[in-house]
């Protein structure tokens, strides 16, 4: 068409209706406390004490269900991003992104891409209050493992960066040792970003501002309600619970 070869576009005699994408997470997917933490635990035990296959990425699946980081997020943490006090609360200042993306795909060759933050300029960061538990498993993770040559917090095996299919072989085998034979085989806690769809439904049913919530998140306040807005597994029974000793003390 720019070049005049065309009198019309010939796309536009294609009758296509766009499909409908869901734009809500899906509830089954969200993973209450004690089932977050019950895999987390599960983590450690893959691939044996020695060899650690597991016991190396428990802090990297922290970090997406304590603090909310996306799985990119948490492959680019790096020592000098982190602030771990001994008590209380620590934070996290997120500037990088390592998605996985393939060899053809990246400038320098490598399988990971190195990016800003997700729809950020490349010079914003986001601060991210992690809470004590997180800052606990992170002071034991820089005690046992160290950091890479680069710094980064989370490597493979060899000092790589730990690879996409890397942690989600490690995760599914946790799902198997944490989770009951029918958890297994349902859509919970299915993919380790699911971890940061618990968090931010964990954060908003806790009551938490969801101006704080999004700011936290690196989302906006619209889409963290159209999306994020999700009752955790086991709160409805929570909610029925309270509808019901109300109802009887008018009884």
């Amino acid at each position: 068409m720019d070049l005049g070869e065309f009198k019309e576009n010939p796309i536009t005699g294609i009758r296509w209706k766009k499909p409908k994408v869901a734009g809500e997470v899906d509830p089954r997917v969200v993973a209450n406390p004690a089932q977050a933490r019950s895999l987390l635990t599960a983590v450690s035990y893959v691939g044996g004490y020695g060899r650690a296959r597991g016991r190396r990425l428990v802090g990297l699946f922290a970090c997406m269900y304590y603090g909310a980081l996306r799985p990119a997020e948490a492959v680019g943490l790096t020592d000098a991003d982190l602030k771990l006090p001994e008590t209380g609360w620590g934070t996290v200042l997120l500037n990088r992104t390592r998605p996985s993306v393939g060899k053809q795909w990246t400038d320098s060759g490598e399988t990971h891409d190195d990016r800003s933050l997700k729809n950020r300029p490349a010079e914003e960061v986001r601060l991210v209050p992690i809470p004590p538990q997180l800052v606990t498993i992170l002071r034991q993770h820089l005690d046992t493992f160290g950091t890479a040559e680069d710094g980064r917090l989370f490597a493979n095996e060899r000092g790589g960066v730990v690879g996409s299919s890397t942690y989600y072989r490690v995760w599914q085998e946790a799902r198997a040792l944490a989770l009951p034979p029918a958890a297994v085989a349902s859509p919970l806690a299915a993919r380790p970003y699911d971890l940061r769809y618990s968090a931010l439904s964990t954060w908003l049913n806790s009551g938490v501002d969801p101006t704080e919530v999004a700011e936290r998140a690196g989302n906006s306040v619209e889409v963290l309600l159209s999306r994020y807005a999700k009752c955790i597994d086991g709160r409805q029974e929570i909610a029925n619970r309270k509808i019901e000793e109300l109802l009887r003390e008018y009884e």
